[in-house]
């Protein structure tokens, strides 16, 4: 089966949305499923074409930016070239070009698969609000446009004001998640690069430096949880320096943090291996997520393959993990005591998952499951339509 998948970034870019389209595009290419991922240039160094793990990328140029959207001129042309050839199309949204394809596999009578990642609320600012409404917008019309949506809970759909009309077209898939192998002299080299002190309790927190990702809760909980935890420590995986359209976030975080010293790390991003070795050292994995730009959270799934507990907000989809595997807290939502109370409880009860639990999770998330998953939904699909 020739499969297109289309989104706004693609690797190296690093995100929930592109981490999931990247393992999904690999895991379907070992299948032995032709896939092509159309995207964007959105850094000129990278190249138009390449084929990476199976998977043939082919990056358009960037005219200009709307926030954390893209324009490509060179779009529709490329992309209707595509749909000729393809058997099925999988959007990933929120993407400002997702109507256009969508219409377009319509006209060229090829199914089309909306992968919704999350309801889309932009930062303040006219500039961020246009372009929240032009996105929302193209995933109005391509919603509507598609023969099936996946997503990853029905918690999460069921709650979404987006997803709750589309209820029908509902296929629930869990995201494909893995944890990258690791050894004992990986977690050392983590610790020494750096700087982990021996003794600490590591409070984990994987994500970019972004308003929906609630970061300003877990640093106002802070103060609480070393009153009674004076050796906790925060280290936080992801970029924190040049996030789009997040700037104004930062410099606002930035002097709260540097108020907590070495009790608060940047690590800046990560490899796979890195981030495997960083979850062994963490005591729980924290996510204060705000809103349902948030739909679920993969790195709690991350860390609980790897046998770290997580204190996650009571957000549609997002309290799911800790909800169905019983490791962790659920708190609310924009509550820094709560957090704080949650984050103490996790850490002074000394919980960790166990190996059993490790396995389920590892099987029922793996890109192979979810693969399969999708490779059943594409055939259906394009039976109806043949």
């Amino acid at each position: 089966m020739k499969i297109l998948i289309a989104l706004t970034y693609y690797q190296p870019h690093k995100s929930g949305l592109t981490v999931y389209a990247v393992r999904q595009a690999c895991a379907l290419a070992a299948m032995g499923h032709e896939v092509i991922v159309l995207t964007s240039q959105y850094d000129r160094s990278l190249p138009a074409n390449e084929r990476t793990t199976g998977v043939e990328v082919i990056r358009l140029p960037v005219a200009f930016r709307l926030s954390k959207g893209v324009i490509m001129p060179r779009m529709p042309l490329k992309a209707w070239q595509l749909i000729k050839e393809a058997d099925v199309i999988n959007l990933h949204v929120p993407q400002m070009d997702a109507a256009l394809i969508a219409l377009l596999s319509k006209l060229r009578k090829k199914p089309v698969v909306l992968t919704y990642h999350c309801d889309l609320q932009m930062p303040a600012g006219g500039f961020n609000q246009l372009a929240g409404r032009a996105a929302n917008l193209a995933n109005r019309i391509s919603a509507h446009l598609a023969d099936a949506i996946v997503h990853n809970t029905r918690d999460f759909a069921e709650q979404s004001p987006f997803l709750k009309r589309f209820l029908g077209k509902l296929t629930v898939i869990q995201p494909p998640i893995i944890g990258a192998p690791v050894s004992q002299a990986d977690v050392d080299a983590f610790e020494k690069k750096y700087g982990i002190i021996s003794g600490r309790r590591i409070i984990g927190m994987v994500a970019r430096l972004a308003t929906e990702k609630g970061v300003e809760y877990l640093i106002q909980a802070m103060p609480e949880v070393l009153e009674s935890m004076p050796e906790t420590q925060v280290i936080f995986v992801g970029e924190y320096q040049r996030v789009f359209g997040e700037q104004a976030y930062r410099e606002k975080l930035l002097p709260m943090i540097d108020a907590l010293g070495d009790h608060w790390l940047f690590s800046g991003v990560v490899s796979e291996r890195e981030k495997s070795a960083f979850y062994q050292i963490c005591d729980v994995l924290v996510l204060p997520s705000i809103n349902s730009t948030e739909s679920f959270g993969m790195v709690q799934v991350e860390a609980l393959i790897s046998g770290a507990p997580v204190v996650a907000t009571d957000l549609p989809g997002v309290r799911q993990p800790v909800k169905t595997t019983g490791m962790g807290k659920i708190v609310p939502v924009m509550d820094a005591q709560a957090l704080a109370q949650g984050i103490l409880s996790v850490l002074q009860s000394g919980l960790r998952v166990s190996p059993d639990q490790i396995e389920r999770i590892t099987t029922h998330y793996s890109p192979q499951t979810v693969a399969e998953a999708y490779d059943r939904l594409y055939r259906q699909l394009v039976e109806d339509h043949a």
